[in-house]
């Protein structure tokens, strides 16, 4: 094999516009991090400090509990414990997330993962500690998995293509409208069942899903402030670069056939937001494929923005 592991990760981890695939391999390696240590700690007698550790990251309904350890409104739908858990919800994430990055970008993928995680938690702990038939539950309840997040995934790309056809085993050619409403309801008839919790997230992330999408195409990103926070904690750890700042005597301006150039280039390069918010309007109405091979290529143009 040429390269190793380590390289196949890093080669995946930096490709551009590649949100899906590291959102996965995030959930993948925390999976992979809580069952690995939990065999050590067995082996060392200490598992009831794995259980402790793995409580730190879960999310409780409990408002008390919660205001002491405040990071797991994000830390909860990055982890999971069972396999099955984490292979659907990355399942998921890969089938529905694809759709949202191709036309829409990585930026949105990962728009709607956090706010759908962070108001399927919210909403979560509000219906635990105000709806009275929870309250027999929020002192022992933890949350944790991506579901929530997977969820805004799933909706959001429902939304803005819901005609968009995935072909599933045993039914053939399926809408995935129909697919996301079908998983909605499911969540709602199971809002009062033993994963009640969970339901209440998923319901609270399809909410999130719906109203990112709805505000994009009237042109409001719920999720700028999101990736403007990323992007401020990623510029903490590079290091800045040294300016050397010189002068030189005279000044040198443009030709006006450089500046002409550069200007009609400018021009060329960027697509109006109205002519883009009409090729999404005519997507929701027609699908993807109705569009022609221009409208097509503005729309992976602006993507890359």
């Amino acid at each position: 094999m040429n390269g190793g592991l380590f390289e196949d990760f890093k080669n995946a981890w930096g490709k551009p516009n590649n949100a899906v695939v590291q959102l996965i391999l995030i959930n993948v390696m925390v999976f992979v991090f809580i069952r690995v240590t939990e065999v050590l700690f067995v082996f060392a007698d200490a598992r009831g400090i794995h259980n402790y550790l793995l409580h730190k990251l879960e999310l409780p309904a409990d408002v008390g509990l919660f205001f002491s350890q405040p990071w797991t409104i994000v830390t909860y739908f990055f982890t999971h414990y069972d396999f099955l858990h984490v292979l659907f919800n990355m399942l998921f994430l890969f089938w529905f997330g694809r759709i949202i990055q191709e036309f829409l970008n990585s930026k949105r993928v990962i728009s709607l993962y956090v706010l759908g995680g962070l108001f399927g938690g919210l909403l979560y702990i509000f219906i635990y500690n105000f709806i009275p038939f929870y309250s027999d539950r929020v002192a022992e309840s933890l949350m944790l998995g991506a579901s929530a997040g997977v969820f805004a995934i799933v909706v959001g790309a429902a939304v803005f293509m819901p005609n968009y056809t995935f072909f599933l085993l045993f039914l053939g050619p399926v809408k995935i409208k129909y697919i996301a409403i079908f998983y909605v309801f499911m969540s709602f008839i199971g809002s009062t069942g033993g994963n009640a919790g969970g339901e209440i997230a998923h319901l609270g992330g399809a909410l999130v899903g719906w109203l990112y999408i709805t505000q994009l195409n009237k042109g409001s990103d719920l999720g700028g402030w999101v990736i403007s926070f990323i992007s401020f904690v990623k510029s903490m750890f590079k290091p800045q670069p040294k300016i050397k700042v010189t002068h030189r005597g005279g000044s040198r301006r443009p030709s006006k056939k450089a500046a002409t150039t550069t200007e009609s280039s400018s021009s060329a390069s960027s697509t109006p937001q109205a002519e883009i918010d009409a090729i999404l309007d005519k997507i929701s109405q027609s699908g993807y494929e109705s569009l022609s091979k221009d409208e097509k290529q503005k729309l992976f143009n602006a993507s890359k923005k």
